[in-house]
C-alpha cells in the first residue's frame, strides 16, 4: 500500500466527494464521511488494513469548480494538515458550459482550470506525503459526445499534472467506461454525474486499487 501507517487522508471536490458529509469537517464518526465513496474508501481501508489506522477526512462542497476550491484552500485543506490529499475536482467546469450556457461568468476555461489546480497543487506538494489525483468523468461512452469531450480535454490536464507532481493517478473516466461495458450509464448515474451506490463502488474500486490497497 502506498499510504503510510497513521496517515491522514483528506478528499476534497464537489457533490461526488461531498455526499452529504458532515460540516464543518466530515470525519468518519456516524456518517460523517458520507454516503458516497469517500465513506466506501474509509470503510474498506478501516475494515482490511485496521492496524494502519488511516484517519480520512472529507471536505467536499457540492456546486464546486475548481475556482471554488482556490478559495476555500486555506482553510480547508492547508489549515488540516493532510499527510496525503486527494483532488476531484472539474465536473462542474465542465457542466456549467453545458447546462448554463449564458452564464458565462460561470465557466471556468480549460486554461483557468489547469492554471489554478497547478497553483493549488504548488501550495501544498513540498508538505505531503502523497498525492491523488482523480480525473473528472461524465458517464457517457459516446467519446463524440460535446460534453463527454470536453470531460476527455479537462481530465488530460490531471492526468498531465500527474505526472509532473510525481502523484497517483486514478482514472475515473476509465473506470466508468469499463462498467458502461456491461451496464447502462443509468444503472450508474441517472443524471449520468450522480453516482448511484453502485457508482460510487466503482470510484472507490478505482482509488484505493490506485492506491496498491487490493480490491
Amino acid at each position: 500500500m502506498k499510504i503510510q501507517p497513521h496517515a491522514k487522508l483528506l478528499m476534497i471536490g464537489d457533490s461526488i466527494t461531498d455526499w452529504n458529509r458532515v460540516r464543518p469537517v466530515g470525519e468518519a464518526i456516524g456518517d460523517g464521511l458520507g454516503a458516497g465513496y469517500v465513506g466506501v474508501v474509509n470503510a474498506y481501508l478501516t475494515a482490511t488494513h485496521p492496524e494502519r489506522r488511516i484517519r480520512v477526512v472529507n471536505m467536499g462542497v457540492s456546486g464546486n469548480t475548481v475556482r471554488d476550491l482556490a478559495g476555500r484552500w486555506s482553510t480547508d485543506v492547508v489549515a488540516l494538515k493532510p499527510d496525503w490529499l486527494s483532488i476531484m475536482i472539474g465536473i462542474n467546469d465542465v457542466w456549467r458550459q453545458f447546462d448554463a450556457q449564458l452564464l458565462t461568468e460561470q465557466h471556468v476555461t480549460l486554461d483557468e482550470y489547469a492554471q489554478t489546480l497547478q497553483a493549488l497543487i504548488d501550495a501544498v506538494r513540498p508538505g505531503l506525503q502523497g498525492l491523488v489525483l482523480m480525473t473528472p468523468y461524465f458517464i457517457e461512452p459516446n467519446r463524440a459526445d460535446p460534453m463527454r469531450a470536453l470531460m476527455d480535454r479537462y481530465g488530460a490536464v490531471v492526468r498531465q499534472l500527474a505526472g509532473r507532481y510525481d502523484a497517483v493517478l486514478v482514472d475515473t473516466q476509465a473506470a466508468f467506461d469499463q462498467a458502461t461495458a456491461h451496464s447502462h450509464p443509468i444503472a450508474l448515474a441517472s443524471d449520468r454525474i450522480h453516482p448511484s451506490l453502485v457508482g460510487h463502488v466503482v470510484l472507490a474500486r478505482a482509488f484505493v486499487s490506485a492506491l496498491d490497497c487490493g480490491w
